[in-house]
Order: structure tokens, then sequence, then C-alpha cells
């Protein structure tokens, strides 16, 4: 009773708001290493078991589900309507998202899931919730990543949906580039492929289309300053230096000011980056626009002081699910970072 009473409240609150406003809210957020508890014998997923290094039961599931449904509606709660889509990733299957939509303080939203299997050794993948009452699915695809040189390489495909919000053509993408294993600049080829791959798919669907609005999203493993974003994506930090069929990348001011959405070394990053189009930075094909969220930047890195290790060595960073094998009752080692369109 007490939890249909939390959802019904969510819903008359959120739907009184929605029917007078609409900036919408897209989001991203790296889950962390986000697994049930089941050992699945294709991948190398077997420490996230409760016979595994890091004993992950039932009860640890339960706890981390809590944690994010928590992120999650604080975000809506900032413009009283839950984001109308959120790409995710470090997910190891589709039965976390189907859990996560099901909790109390989502429910309201009536989400639903795009999702594929990734070949990524570990079993981890990436996808989509989305509201379908404003995002309106046309069609979704799962894409290999492809690496040249590394022809066996496995990790996590590429996620597109397309479709319509207020009748405008979205295509949204969502990403997670290989990681810095082996250092940076050794590694930085292969998250340069997967940055050409997501351009070329850009081109090619504005080529089709120049009114479509491309949205990509994900944990880059790259700054929003590095060469595979800047150059390689070709994502301008600047608007007013956009030129047509051009990526804008809202997050590379908030990085310059020293902001960031993980730590290492006691230094910020920021890997997590959500990029759009140029006719969806400006406007300039239809009535939709970014919009600023509530600051003077065009991004929004979403973090709350339960969000952060308190103390500690870690003091300051992400509050993590796990440091080691010790559990933290944590959430991500990276903030959710999201971004507002409307008219």
């Amino acid at each position: 009773m007490k939890k249909l009473l939390l959802t019904g409240l969510c819903v008359v609150m959120f739907a009184a708001y929605a029917a007078a406003q609409k900036p919408y809210t897209v989001a991203f957020y790296n889950l962390e290493n986000f697994f049930d508890i089941y050992d699945d014998p294709e991948t190398f997923d077997e420490e996230f078991t409760p016979e595994g290094a890091k004993q992950w039961n039932q009860t640890k599931y339960d706890k981390k589900l809590a944690n994010i449904e928590r992120v999650l509606f604080d975000i809506a709660a900032i413009k009283k309507d839950y984001p109308v889509v959120i790409g995710v990733s470090e997910i190891e299957n589709r039965s976390i998202l189907e859990d996560l939509i099901s909790t109390p303080k989502l429910r309201g939203a009536n989400y639903r899931i795009v999702h594929y299997d990734s070949p990524d050794a570990r079993g981890v993948d990436c996808g989509f919730i989305y509201r379908p009452d404003v995002f309106k699915l046309q069609g979704s695809d799962n894409i290999k990543t492809v690496v040249p040189g590394l022809p066996n390489f496995r990790t996590r495909d590429l996620i597109v949906m397309w479709g319509t919000i207020d009748d405008e053509p979205f295509y949204f993408l969502v990403s997670h580039w290989p990681s810095r294993l082996g250092g940076k600049e050794a590694s930085a080829f292969k998250r340069d492929a997967c940055a050409r791959q997501i351009r070329e798919i850009k081109d090619s669907l504005l080529k089709a289309d120049p009114a479509t609005k491309v949205v990509v999203m994900g944990d880059f493993n790259d700054d929003a300053t590095d060469r595979s974003v800047v150059e390689t994506l070709g994502a301008k930090g600047k608007i007013k230096k956009l030129e047509t069929g051009d990526f804008y990348n809202p997050f590379v001011d908030m990085f310059k000011a020293g902001l960031g959405t993980l730590a290492y070394q006691d230094a910020w990053n920021l890997f997590d980056n959500i990029c759009v189009t140029e006719n969806l930075a400006t406007g300039s094909t239809g009535e939709l626009r970014l919009l600023q969220g509530g600051s003077k930047f065009y991004g929004n890195i979403f973090s709350r002081p339960y969000m952060i290790q308190q103390e500690g060595q870690y003091k300051g960073y992400p509050l993590r699910t796990f440091v080691g094998n010790n559990f933290q009752n944590g959430f991500s080692d990276h903030f959710p970072v999201y971004i507002c369109i409307g008219k």
C-alpha cells in the first residue's frame, strides 16, 4: 500500500507540472558494474555472484537498485518531470533495466526499454529507457564497434534508437568507448575508432535528412577536450562556432571550469558526455533546441552530498558500490549528466 501511494504521489506531482511546461530532460548515467547475481558462463562475471570475490547477493543488488532509483528520481525532481530519455552503460543485461523501471519512484514514468546484448568480455552493455508518451519510438538497432586492426576485439555495441519528439525527428546513440587500459595514448586508437564511427553515422543521417536531430551520449573514457572528442568526433565547445552538421558538446566549458564526472588521483575527469548536432543546439531546423538547465552552462552534472564519499582516502569522490571487494552501499564511480531541450 505504501509503494502504491508513493507511486501515485509521484505521478500527480509531475503530471500537474508537465501539463504546463516543456523542457525535456535527456540524461546519461554510467551505472558502474550493475550485474545481476547469477553467473553467466559466456562472460567473466564471476566476481559479481554470491560465491564470487564481491559476494554480490540479492541484498546488495536491491540496495544498489534503490540507490540508482533515488538518483534518477532526484534528477526528475529538478524539472518536476521524468527525463524523456536516459542512456545507461555498464549494465549486465535487460533485467537490470526491467527492475529499475519497476521501482516505486520510477514506475509512474511508464518507461520502455531499448537494449541489446553486447559481445563485451565482461558482459556489460549499454541501453536506453525512454518515455513513450513523449519520445515516439520508430526503431532501434545495435551496431558493432569496429576497431581497425583488432577484428576480434570484444567491447560494447553502439545502441541506436530513432523516433520523434513533438513531431521532430531524433536519433539517440549511447556508447561506452574502450578504456585507457595500457595507457591513454597507447589505447587512444580504440576510442578514435568509436568517435569516427559515430561521426560517420551522424553525417549519413544528416545527409539523408538535414532536419534530423542527433544526440550521442556515453562514457567516452576521454575528456571533453581530448582529441578523440574534439577532432575525431568533431564536437565543438562553442555554439557560436558551429556550422551546419557539426556536433556541439556542452560539457567542454564545464571541464575547462574544473568540473568533472569522475575522479582519479585527486583530479577530475569528464568522460561522460552528451553531444548534439547543430540543428538541436541552435534550433535551426525546428522548434526544439538546447536550453540552459539552470546555470550558465548548457550541460549539467548531477551530484548530491549523498552521492559523494564523505571521509577517508577518497573523500570528495563519487561514492562507489565497492572499493576493491568492500561493499560501500554507494551509487557509481561516475556522476550522471543531463541536458534540457525545449521550445
